[in-house]
């Protein structure tokens, strides 16, 4: 009698798992919706860096008489040999400033990461509460004080009062980026680097750098793209000597007459630093993202 029951219920689970699945031309259909959404959302995001592209080639008369998205007739370099003539030298500084300015803040955000997740010292939480405050700090609450102080070091218009304001205003958001990878460290290699006679900061160039290159990596990136794109500090501190491709770009917008294949030939000049950056980290960016979703579980 149990035998029978038995089978019996095997065959209502048989057949009850035989109805849940689909026929096959049901999911044929489904995979054709769901590819022609994702076309769709591809072709809706793309349209307009195609339409910038493509305006890029064409010469100013051209692009009052056509569309963005069409395809030029005469395809011309003119755009970008003009974008290059007003962006050339802004090009250069804002290569310099992203590079030590990055370099800057991630050292400071670095060393502050350091001492806050692996020496602990008195009113250990509030400094790191006080860090974690100042990235939400807006920049125009502390733009007359910050111009002041700029003018006061003498370094109003150059390029390293530049790098000294992104360095310093960069280090918090370093520090909180940084601080749950270095607390990932084990604490016994701290230990017994320190009873090998190693001190605190060789315990950090021996150490803590070199298991945590990744995580220094993911921050170097996040805050060139930053800097790059930045453009209130180089607006207001910044001057013609020391004019970023940012204010550079929005001064081709012209006042009189709009050229508007070279604003869009400056455009992809100034986006393609970015682009080359994040194809040659993008592995290190993963690397660092995966690490820091496992450590936040």
């Amino acid at each position: 009698m149990q035998n029978h029951v038995g089978i019996e219920r095997s065959r209502e689970a048989q057949q009850a798992q035989t109805v849940k699945i689909r026929p096959r031309w049901h999911m044929t259909v489904l995979h054709i919706v769901y590819y022609f959404i994702m076309v769709a959302f591809l072709v809706f995001y793309m349209l307009p860096f195609w339409g910038t592209v493509m305006t890029s080639f064409k010469t100013n008369s051209e692009v009052m008489t056509s569309t963005p998205i069409t395809p030029p007739t005469e395809w011309t370099l003119e755009g970008y040999a003009s974008a290059m003539e007003e962006l050339g030298m802004p090009l250069m500084t804002s290569l310099v400033v992203t590079i030590f300015g990055a370099a800057g803040s991630v050292f400071l955000g670095s060393v502050c990461a350091y001492a806050l997740s692996k020496w602990r010292f008195k009113l250990n939480n509030v400094f790191f509460i006080a860090l974690v405050a100042a990235t939400y700090l807006p920049f125009q609450a502390i733009l007359i004080p910050l111009l002041q102080t700029i003018n006061a070091l003498n370094l109003y218009d150059n390029v390293w009062g530049l790098v000294l304001v992104h360095s310093v205003f960069g280090m918090p958001m370093c520090t909180v980026m940084m601080r749950g990878y270095y607390a990932d460290v084990p604490d016994a290699l701290i230990r017994q680097a320190m009873i090998d006679g190693n001190g605190m900061w060789a315990i950090y160039r021996k150490i803590v750098l070199p298991n945590t290159m990744i995580a220094t990596i993911t921050t170097f990136v996040f805050q060139c793209t930053s800097i790059w794109n930045e453009m209130l500090f180089a607006l207001v501190l910044g001057g013609y000597d020391s004019k970023p491709a940012t204010i550079a770009l929005n001064e081709l917008a012209g006042t009189m007459a709009a050229e508007f294949n070279v604003q869009m030939a400056g455009s992809l000049i100034l986006a393609l630093p970015v682009l080359v950056l994040y194809i040659f980290m993008g592995k290190y960016l993963i690397s660092g993202q995966m690490s820091g979703a496992v450590t936040a579980s």
